[in-house]
């Protein structure tokens, strides 16, 4: 595996903040299916790419299995409520890191986003070495 460049990577999580953030100011003029899996599938991607940045050597299917671990566990954490937690939920940036409740919808959400990161990574490095 070939190490990632850190530069194009952080900008990839830069930009797919701002569109996963701008598809929930959006949500009237986008279908429902779109509305129910883009954000959550945007926001697991970018913690794909994100992990590629902070980890440039790490194997594609490391990354994966690191990457859908810690999103399911922020998603099943929402099933855990007290004063505390709920209290940094309520912040914008905790709802937006936490979520708010669990929903299954989310987990497939995520295993969308997630699957579309290794896709391009497979796809990137394998048309890189036979260019």
């Amino acid at each position: 595996m070939n190490k990632r460049n850190r530069w194009i990577y952080f900008l990839l999580t830069i930009i797919i903040m701002g569109v996963g953030l701008l598809s929930r100011k959006l949500t009237a003029y986008l279908p429902h299916v779109v509305n129910i899996y883009a954000g959550d599938s945007l926001w697991a991607l970018m913690i794909f790419v994100g992990a590629g940045f902070l980890f440039p050597t790490w194997k594609i299917k490391v990354i994966g299995i690191f990457v859908i671990m810690f999103c399911y566990f922020i998603e099943f954490t929402q099933l855990y409520h007290t004063s505390w937690i709920d209290d940094i939920r309520k912040t914008t940036l905790g709802g937006l890191i936490l979520g708010y409740g669990f929903l299954w919808s989310d987990i497939l959400a995520y295993s969308i986003g997630i699957a579309i990161g290794m896709s391009w990574e497979y796809y990137r490095y394998r048309y890189r070495k036979s260019a």
